[in-house]
């Protein structure tokens, strides 16, 4: 940066010292300093406008998700079956809950239940549970 402000101002400096002998020649060398001088002033501003861009940001560490290890045949199936098949089984209480799609099919209102704590009425689920049927459902209740 600072050797090219030097090479400008000995071009500036070469300039002066040979167009001062002829006067006639002196209008272009006033208008090649204006050039010069427009250019040099625009490469500034981009040079220091440049830096305003460079400035290193906090990288934020993104927690992994935690929903990605739950799935449907692990994690979802099993707390059905274990709380809510006694009432909901085939024959029991609608909604039947025994398959995914069935269980996809009435994912929104199984949230809203068990965040509610309405269901099951035999029972409770646990905190952790609980948290994991919100976020299966909110995932998009996928059979994985």
């Amino acid at each position: 940066m600072c050797q090219l402000l030097f090479e400008v101002i000995e071009y500036k400096v070469f300039f002066i010292s040979y167009f001062a002998n002829n006067n006639s020649k002196l209008m272009n060398v006033n208008s090649c300093f204006k050039i010069i001088r427009r250019v040099t002033l625009l490469f500034l501003l981009v040079f220091f406008a440049s830096c305003l861009t460079n400035v290193e940001e906090d990288m934020i560490e993104l927690e992994p998700n935690a929903c990605a290890e739950i799935t449907f045949a692990a994690t979802i199936k099993p707390i059905i079956d274990a709380n809510c098949i006694q009432c909901h089984g085939s024959g029991g209480i609608f909604p039947e809950l025994t398959t995914h799609t069935l269980i996809q099919s009435h994912a929104g209102s199984v949230k809203s239940e068990v965040v509610s704590r309405e269901m099951p009425k035999q029972g409770s689920l646990t905190q952790d549970e609980i948290d994991a049927i919100v976020c299966w459902v909110d995932n998009g209740a996928l059979n994985n």
